[in-house]
């Protein structure tokens, strides 16, 4: 993963990603991709916009698409995809599962590339999701907290 970060807003951006796996036979490989694709999104929305949260009193703030933010494709940049197969030895088709790999490969990519584009400004650690003022607070060394974001 590649991202790069505003430094007045917090904005991050991610502007590159490839995955290689594993998946076996490719039975139908735009299905692969596709679902591979999705499992990517579904992990940079985790990194960078969802973030359930509550009222101190313990009501939900975050129940709409207003207040809990997802990715939508202007927020993807393109996938590099490749598949390095070897057939699975114990089913006939050969093929393996697709469908978590993309997620669980993506947390750790952004995690990893949004703490590298943060180092050279003295953040080492933060926890997701890298939300604009969660990153913001974490360059200008604010206590790191936001309400919803």
């Amino acid at each position: 993963a590649e991202v790069e970060i505003d430094p007045e807003t917090g904005e991050t951006a991610v502007v590159g990603y490839a995955t290689v796996n594993d998946f076996g036979v490719l039975v139908n490989p735009m299905l692969v991709a596709g679902q591979a694709h999705g499992g990517i999104a579904q992990g940079i929305g985790q990194a960078l916009y969802e973030r359930v949260a509550y009222s101190e009193e313990g009501q939900l703030l975050s129940g709409s698409y207003q207040d809990y933010c997802l990715p939508r494709a202007g927020d993807l940049p393109d996938f590099g995809f490749l598949s390095r197969p070897s057939p699975c030895a114990t089913n006939a088709l050969g093929a393996k599962g697709v469908g978590e790999a993309g997620c669980s490969g993506s947390l750790p990519a952004l995690a990893n590339a949004t703490i590298d584009a943060l180092r050279s400004r003295g953040v080492t650690e933060l926890d997701m999701p890298y939300s604009p003022a969660r990153v913001w607070s974490a360059l200008n060394n604010k206590s790191g907290s936001d309400s919803i974001s």
